[in-house]
């Protein structure tokens, strides 16, 4: 038993005071008369998941020494094989030496060396050694590997050091390293370089950055990419820290380049959350940057407005209460960062009650919000306001007769306004919104060769009235006409905006249950008013006494295919704003293709309409090749807007992947630039990386 505990704990020394049991099969065991202990023929070594395959096992307890004669296997539940013709070591495995040997790690990267000295259960010194993650077939020079003269490989601290190495693609030495540390594949984290890549572009021309990454400890990393080429010198950074009730997020680079001489360009973004106690949360987010095209000009971020603040949240069973203040910073060429307003704050608390008395759901909020616009003259460009106030809101459902669903519903809202800065309107205004609706629903449903149908006509009437003075529209100039608001009390999405008068509603609902479980819904609506409501824009398809149609679905294919869509189509059925995606998935291709279509609205701030197509592709050609594709093209003034394509190719032991992007818009701030990327990486080495395709097959 002592000599099996003892083979164990030189694969497994955490175990070293365990107490386990461990099973001996050989064809026979012997003792002798010189006290020595052999196990022969077939020998096999089961323990805690570690398996020994020899063919004898010797233990001379008069020289304690421990003899294995091969071939030697031995593969642990790690994952960890290790391969030998003889083994001379200690009885507790801690020094020795293996002649012949191979180690395998993590089923990626093998080392086969003359031999490996075992010294202080800790290290493995290997002598004369080839390295490679690469199938080997017979004397067929692998398609990568490392030859070095020695190898340390610290199972402790899991870290591999090489001295006196060369690096060679299929037999042909490329360069030679005199030192080397290389992550065991099995670690997760590890101080060290990551995959460089080569970037080129228009405007910085040829480039390389090299991945730096350090950690510090399990809860702090930091990660520097020095990006050279001869337009720029650039470090980007990346540091992370996770506390006991949170964690911190920084992401940024610092430039100076050609594109601006003489300046020092670059980008902080920032996040954060701390768990408060009692439920509350408190987030913090920073996007800076020092110019608007340096996103653009290094593939950073597409953001044209950043923004950065505070927010303390308390989310529970019944309420929530947000407090936050956030600044905005428009990277946009036509816009000028006072006239946002770039300063909000917000106070919201609500609380949901399911009161006996008239039952239903009733949710009572309360809130209050700021907009600031520092150093602008009067007018609506330099509107300051506060908004505070509260709403009630209630709904009830009922089950009637024949199958029959009705929904009551009220609101009301009451806010109260200080502005100014704007001479438009008073300097305090008080505003009351009451809304009340009911709404009726007729399910009907059949089942059909598995399949079931619901078919579901809707009709609603609904009154709302604005009481008060008027007041500006800071959080409602966007209307967005859809199945989700179709049957909603009001349109507006914030409490700026508020509909009046009287309404019909009429609507019908289609969902498909099919057999497999995937679900299919079309919706039909349109709505009648007792009067026009000026608040809306001439593209919303609210603008009239009866609105547009609204015809929405999401669809389920057979074949991997689905569709999203919505249309708003005029009384003539012609079609007015529209969006629609359809995808197509497979185990080997994935397409997905996007049109968006929306008239000139100047209330929109869309003097030209938008017509734009949006395609990504990803094709899985076999086990070792990808093609990636994407693309954005502007319908409404024929021209491209983006492109890119990718490819990829691995195998069991090298990934490379090629991207080529081409960005065509052009502004005051930004130029056209074109972009190849290229990044080749060595499985085996990649700190907490095991996947990889399937090793191909030798050939006679």
């Amino acid at each position: 038993m002592r000599l099996l505990l003892a083979f164990f704990l030189f694969l497994l020394p955490a175990l070293a005071s365990a107490q386990a049991t461990a099973t001996l099969v050989a064809d026979s065991v012997t003792v002798t008369a010189d006290k020595q202990l052999i196990a022969e023929g077939n020998v096999q070594v089961f323990y805690d998941g570690t398996r020994l395959s020899a063919y004898r096992i010797t233990y001379d307890q008069t020289g304690d020494r421990l003899t294995i004669d091969g071939p030697i296997l031995i593969v642990s539940p790690e994952g960890t094989i290790l391969s030998a013709d003889r083994a001379d070591l200690d009885p507790q495995l801690e020094n020795g030496l293996l002649r012949g040997a191979r180690l395998v790690l993590d089923q990626q990267l093998q080392l086969a060396a003359n031999d490996i000295e075992r010294v202080d259960g800790q290290y493995s010194a290997m002598r004369q050694v080839a390295a490679t993650s690469c199938q080997v077939c017979g004397n067929r020079p692998p398609l990568w590997e490392i030859r070095t003269a020695s190898v340390i490989y610290d199972e402790a601290e899991k870290q591999i050091y090489f001295k006196d190495s060369t690096f060679l693609i299929r037999g042909v030495p490329v360069f030679w390293l005199p030192q080397m540390r290389l992550p065991d594949p099995t670690l997760e984290r590890a101080t060290g370089f990551l995959i460089p890549s080569i970037v080129t572009t228009d405007q910085l021309g040829f480039g390389v950055r090299v991945p730096y990454f350090l950690t510090f400890g399990p809860s702090r990393d930091l990660t520097l990419i020095p990006y050279v080429s001869p337009q720029t010198r650039t470090l980007e950074y990346r540091y992370r820290q996770a506390f006991a009730l949170g964690d911190m997020n920084f992401t940024g680079a610092i430039s100076q380049d050609s594109l601006q001489p003489g300046e020092t360009r670059g980008y902080l973004f920032a996040d954060g959350g701390v768990d408060l106690g009692n439920d509350y949360q408190l987030g913090i987010l920073i996007e800076a940057v020092t110019d608007p095209s340096y996103l653009l000009d290094y593939n950073f971020s597409d953001q044209d407005r950043l923004n950065s603040g505070v927010r303390l949240t308390r989310v529970q069973d019944f309420s929530l209460l947000r407090a936050d203040i956030t600044y905005y910073q428009t990277l946009r060429a036509d816009e000028e960062n006072e006239r946002l307003p770039p300063l909000v704050g917000e106070w919201t608390w609500e609380h949901r009650y399911t009161p006996d008395q008239i039952g239903g759901i009733l949710t009572l909020s309360s809130g209050a919000q700021s907009f600031y616009s520092p150093g602008v003259a009067e007018g609506p460009d330099g509107l300051d306001m506060v908004r505070f106030g509260g709403t009630a809101d209630w709904q009830n459902d009922w089950i009637l007769p024949a199958g029959f669903l009705a929904q009551a519903a009220g609101r009301l809202d009451g806010y109260a306004y200080a502005i100014a800065n704007d001479p438009g309107y008073d300097s305090f205004v008080t505003q009351a919104s009451p809304a009340v609706a009911v709404t009726l629903r007729w399910p009907l449903i059949r089942s059909s060769d598995g399949a079931s149908n619901v078919i579901e006509p809707m009709a609603a009437l609904g009154w709302n009235a604005v009481l008060g003075g008027d007041v500006p529209n800071e959080d409602s100039t966007l209307v967005e006409f859809d199945q989700a608001n179709l049957f909603a009390l009001t349109r507006f999405p914030g409490l700026d905006a508020h509909e009046f008068g009287t309404r019909a509603t009429l609507g019908l609902n289609w969902t498909r249950v099919g057999r497999n479980g995937t679900e299919s819904t079309m919706t039909f609506g349109r709505i009648w008013r007792s009067t026009v409501d000026d608040q809306f824009t001439t593209t919303s398809g609210l603008q009239n006494k009866k609105s547009d149609w609204l015809v929405a679905g999401q669809f389920d294919l057979s074949g991997g295919f689905s569709l999203n869509a919505r249309t708003i189509l005029n009384p003539e059925f012609d079609l007015s704003r529209t969006e629609a995606r359809l995808d197509w998935a497979n185990p080997i291709i994935a397409v997905g293709a996007a049109y968006i279509f929306l008239p000139p609205d100047d209330a929109e701030d869309r003097p030209a309409a938008v017509s734009e197509w949006t395609v990504d592709a990803a094709y899985e050609i076999d086990e070792r090749w990808e093609i990636r594709a994407s693309g954005r093209y502007n319908v409404a003034v024929d021209e491209p807007a983006y492109a890119g394509l990718g490819v990829g190719w691995r195998n069991e032991c090298v990934t490379v992947d090629l991207s080529l992007f081409r960005r065509y818009t052009s502004s005051t701030i930004v130029d056209p630039t074109t972009s190849l990327g290229l990044s080749v990486n060595l499985n085996g080495f990649s700190a907490g990386r095991s996947d990889s395709a399937a090793a191909g097959t030798c050939r006679g």
